[in-house]
């Protein structure tokens, strides 16, 4: 028995040993089940970052032969008086007219115009911001030098069209850092910038810069570039449906001077707004081929000193081939006359309008009536009709005089907008600019015009087109046709279908991580509105067959009466996956650019004016859940297989769990027989 007691000692420190190998095993397993189940939880995130910069780069297939854009980097300069880190604003002139000659063959950015003029006051585009990228519907504003949205943490920003710009969520946005040419907020860390408009609004904030992406109908990749980020609003910015404004005027904080300067378009941009019974219209960053016939106006960068503003040089107003008894002089006040496409009406100075005015009531035999707002004193008329293209004969013809012997003839609906209130009225949308000198132009004046801002050879053109179906012509060809689509005397609202061929719809693509959201597009019958209305049900019924979707993802957006015909914007929806397919979304569009929509006579002929394609805006957690769901399933389950391999591997006789208890001795420590 006197050596029982070391041997129990042996037998102790084994137990011992072995509680600590089931003990380490244990851990061994916990530490292999959590690795599992982490890497499954971040898988979806790694996938999510790594496909988060190419989700930028929505654009349709390059086409062969199409020059690759000059990536250039970006220089700071806000609007200072100074000036210190910059040269003076004609050698920065000078040095961008040298980069254009340089590189003559560069990208430019198709992008479409939305809303109208009428209803809401302005046009507006859409622009993403950011990786990935925040989507806004911005003011295109001519007289606006720079382009901003409202930041998340502003405190006093209205309720807008979109979400508020998240600088958190963006992996690319860089806030512009303080420096001695720019004015600072109150902490002395970013830049700041600030801008104040005739209507007594404001908007302020800081400045930021991050990747703009100008959408998947672009041929424009996305590019980095300088913007506000607004913190606070006040007046008609407070207020308006737009996110925010996209400026395009003369200055190095404007979106066009910062891609001009980095060499990726050239240094001209073009605006086509629609008609007055069709909204919509098209923009172009960067040049394109010039139309035959086109009128040009005289634009100095230079006029007034360094003006951010789209001057001309009018010279006089003709009302019905008689030329308006008023000095060229008249004007060169102040500002001058100056083109801005964020103005809804035309203003002229006093002595101007009295004279315009009193020619147009003297060729206008119309009945007077009051107009639809009581607060103002509109000049208003009577009995025209709904036909927009018979306004011609009851209103004048105008024509406005530039320098050189130009002459930009106006249709009736280039200063007359709808009576609200009284049906076939029409009201003057040219008015008195205060006690104001300036002549100020704004986009009634370029209803159905494409106006092309030629700033390398500082000249405006304009020439009369159908806006509505420019687009489809820039879109897939780059250049608009060789002839106006309406005629000057006869002047029609009339849309017809897109010149499409099948082959030119099937050039059209997508990314293959673009997720579709809602196809768009807008369709006019040749039916009167009265005699479509009791068939809505039926008509929805019908696209839904045509395009081979079911009917509950169609949904009618807008049903209007556009002159003798209806107008109908029809919207359609994913059915249950929260986003359309690539190859259902083409198959719709190329439907309907091709023509191929099968209706009833009852529905006379239709013609397609516009479509658009918009991304899927579910949230991360929306489009990844079903995964998230089954990888935790998946997790849980291999945890729980390899805990109920561990306990039974423990239970089996001999193996390295298995123990004995402190009393029982082993085989080779029983005493032996004396």
């Amino acid at each position: 028995m006197g050596n029982q007691v070391p041997e129990m000692g042996k037998i102790l420190r084994r137990r011992f040993l072995e509680i600590q190998r089931e003990i380490k095993l244990g851990e061994e397993m916990m530490t292999f089940a959590v690795s599992l189940l982490a890497s499954l939880l971040l898988f979806p995130l790694a996938g999510e970052a790594a496909i988060g910069i190419s989700q930028t780069q929505i654009l349709p297939v390059s086409m062969p032969g199409t020059p690759a854009a000059m990536v250039l980097p970006l220089f700071f300069s806000p609007l200072n008086t100074t000036r210190r880190s910059f040269p003076p604003f004609p050698a920065i002139y000078s040095h961008r007219r040298e980069l254009q000659e340089k590189s003559s063959s560069v990208a430019n950015a198709h992008m479409r115009l939305y809303d109208d003029l009428l209803t809401n006051g302005y046009y507006t585009t859409r622009l993403m911001i950011g990786t990935p990228p925040q989507e806004f519907a911005l003011i295109v504003d001519t007289g606006s030098t720079v382009t901003y949205v409202p930041c998340s943490s502003c405190e006093q920003c209205g309720n807008h069209q979109d979400p508020r710009f998240q600088p958190d969520m963006s992996s690319t946005y860089e806030p512009v850092r303080c420096r001695t040419d720019c004015t600072c907020d109150v902490d002395d860390k970013q830049c700041t910038y600030e801008r104040q408009y005739a209507e007594m609004s404001s908007s302020s904030g800081v400045l930021g810069e991050d990747l703009v992406s100008f959408g998947i109908e672009s041929d424009l990749e996305p590019q980095r570039a300088v913007f506000g980020c607004e913190t606070s609003e006040t007046g008609d910015l407070f207020n308006q449906h737009a996110d925010g404004i996209m400026g395009l005027g003369r200055g190095q904080l404007s979106i066009m001077d910062q891609l001009v300067d980095k060499g990726v378009i050239n240094d001209s941009f073009s605006l086509c707004y629609g008609g007055m019974d069709i909204g919509g219209g098209s923009m172009v960053l960067g040049g394109i081929p010039l139309p035959p016939d086109m009128v040009f106006a005289r634009s100095d960068p230079f006029w007034g000193g360094n003006s951010p503003y789209y001057n001309i040089d009018l010279k006089g107003i003709v009302v019905l081939g008689k030329t308006l008894d008023l000095s060229p002089s008249v004007f060169d006040g102040k500002h001058g006359t100056v083109l801005d496409s964020g103005t809804t009406f035309a203003y002229l100075p006093k002595e101007a309008f009295i004279a315009f005015r009193d020619a147009m009531m003297d060729k206008i035999l119309l009945k007077q009536i009051p107009g639809p707002d009581p607060n103002y004193r509109d000049i208003c008329f009577s009995g025209a009709g709904s036909d927009v293209s018979q306004l011609s004969n009851f209103f004048p013809e105008v024509d406005m005089l530039f320098g050189d012997g130009q002459k930009l003839k106006l249709s009736p609906e280039n200063y007359l907008f709808r009576h609200s209130k009284v049906h076939g009225a029409y009201c003057l949308g040219v008015f008195q600019n205060g006690n104001d000198l300036t002549t100020l132009l704004g986009g009634i004046v370029a209803r159905n015009t494409l106006v092309i801002y030629d700033r390398r050879n500082e000249r405006i053109g304009f020439w009369k087109t159908n806006c509505s179906e420019l687009w489809e012509r820039l879109k897939f060809n780059g250049a608009p046709s060789p002839a106006p689509l309406a005629s000057e005397n006869s002047y029609t609202s009339e849309i017809s279908s897109p010149a499409l061929s099948p082959s030119q719809a099937q050039n059209y693509s997508l990314p293959a991580q673009y997720r579709v959201g809602v196809i768009t597009f807008d369709i006019s019958l040749s039916v009167e509105y009265s005699d479509m209305e009791p068939h809505v049900k039926e008509f929805t019924e019908l696209i839904a067959n045509e395009l081979e979707v079911d009917i509950s993802q169609v949904h009618l957006m807008n049903f209007t009466s556009a002159g003798n015909g209806t107008l109908i914007k029809c919207a359609i929806f994913p059915s249950r996956s929260g986003f359309i397919s690539n190859k259902a979304a083409l198959g719709i569009i190329s439907r309907l650019t091709e023509h191929r929509l099968q209706l009833p006579a009852n529905f006379g002929d239709y013609n397609l004016v516009e479509w658009n394609i918009e991304p899927s805006k579910r949230s991360w957690w929306q489009v990844h859940l079903l995964g998230f769901v089954i990888g935790v399933a998946i997790v849980l389950m291999i945890s729980f297989l390899v805990v109920v391999v561990w306990y039974f591997w423990r239970q089996k006789p001999g193996g390295a769990g298995a123990y004995r208890h402190v009393d029982a001795a082993f085989a080779e420590q029983e005493l032996q027989p004396l």
